[in-house]
């Protein structure tokens, strides 16, 4: 069975950083691109970032590029997402899952809420 474990996220004043982490089971975690997507109330989950099944390769969206940072541990089976200079835009729930395909599977995402 597929699971993707998103780590708890958490309140986070703007221009902090947090740390998402995401372990995942049921399939053989360094054959896929992993991706990172982000959802808000009444929108469709958004892609913001992915990487490569070896880890050289990432991509961002132009909303996050160059304030996050995604990377992995294959021997962990877990994709992180480190977010910097966090903006209340970046308020959503996070999700991870594969790519370009993702799995029908998702996990419950964690929350991630930016405010003063």
């Amino acid at each position: 069975q597929v699971r993707f474990v998103e780590s708890r996220g958490g309140l986070v004043q703007p221009g902090g950083s947090l740390r998402l982490s995401c372990v995942v089971s049921g399939f053989t975690f360094n054959h896929y691109g992993m991706r990172w997507y982000r959802q808000t109330p009444g929108t469709e989950r958004r892609l913001i970032a992915t990487i490569s099944d070896g880890g050289l390769i990432t991509t961002y969206a132009d909303s996050v590029r160059g304030r996050f940072t995604i990377s992995r541990d294959n021997d962990k089976n877990t994709v992180y997402l480190t977010m910097t200079n966090l903006k209340p835009d970046d308020t959503a729930v996070y999700y991870c899952n594969t790519g370009p395909t993702p799995f029908d599977d998702w996990g419950q995402g964690t929350q991630v809420s930016v405010s003063s």
